[in-house]
């Protein structure tokens, strides 16, 4: 059953966190600690979580004593061969603490195109669920090209919440709300929540950004939040520095609420 409003995340019974690369890479990588705290505490109450967690290029690039984000497919393939391997580390050593067991899961778009590795992908998620593992899934970055990827794992967030069934989909941002502005524009206001099927072509986001680390920003999050919510997926935008009152169902953030009766298949 989906979560129809804010609140039911706090009883959903599986959830989908996306988490972006600048939220645990670099600097912000003392973040992972606090973001686990949070999805332990939901999964302590018996909730099924999911992490969708970028970053693995961004934790690569000092290993391999990069200046920074490489531009060349194969120099990228190999940070996040490298990076990978760290912060699913880092995020097994947080969970630890917890007592709980991580478990990592890369897909490709062919994954989720084809039937049966779709299938297959769908089955094992579930078996790894059932047994009380987080999974953390991320693009495969090594073998994807730029021709089959994703685009950004805000749509993957999407993708993975209506494969496993989730009943809710939280995407971790840098500001706390989705603004009719961009968020330096002093006459933006804040959007509370978005009604299902609403037209949005009236409102401006800002545009997408691009940043040393990864790529997002507010149109791609919107076109995921919509993606979900055309599924019957509840999804809420905020601040990674909030994923506790996210997951505690508070009203903080911009909330998109679900189709009662799904018409679009992801």
């Amino acid at each position: 059953m989906s979560a129809h409003r804010r609140e039911d995340i706090a009883t959903a019974r599986r959830i989908v966190v996306k988490v972006g690369s600048s939220s645990i890479s670099g600097d912000a990588a003392w973040r992972i600690p606090v973001l686990v705290d949070a999805l332990a505490q939901a999964h302590a109450r018996g909730t099924e979580v999911v992490l969708v967690s970028s970053g693995a290029i961004a934790t690569g690039i000092p290993f391999l004593q990069l200046e920074g984000r490489p531009n060349d497919l194969a120099t990228q393939q190999a940070a996040a061969a490298v990076g990978q391997n760290y912060l699913v580390y880092r995020y097994q050593q947080a969970f630890q603490e917890h007592g709980i067991v991580a478990g990592q899961v890369l897909l490709t778009t062919g994954d989720l195109e084809n039937p049966t590795s779709r299938s297959n992908a769908r089955r094992a998620m579930d078996r790894l669920l059932k047994l009380r593992v987080i999974p953390i899934v991320n693009e495969n970055d090594t073998v994807a090209t730029q021709e089959i990827r994703f685009g950004d794992n805000d749509r993957l967030g999407a993708l993975v919440a209506e494969l496993t069934g989730a009943e809710a989909l939280v995407l971790l941002s840098d500001v706390d709300n989705l603004y009719t502005k961009p968020p330096t524009d002093p006459t933006a206001e804040p959007i509370d929540i978005i009604p299902a099927g609403a037209e949005l072509g009236g409102l401006e986001f800002g545009a997408s950004v691009v940043n040393s680390v990864g790529t997002g920003g507010a149109a791609t999050k919107v076109s995921a939040a919509r993606m979900a919510a055309a599924s019957g997926i509840g999804v809420l935008v905020t601040h990674a520095d909030l994923v506790a009152r996210a997951l505690a169902g508070d009203s903080i953030g911009t909330w998109f609420e679900p189709v009662t009766e799904p018409t679009v298949t992801i």
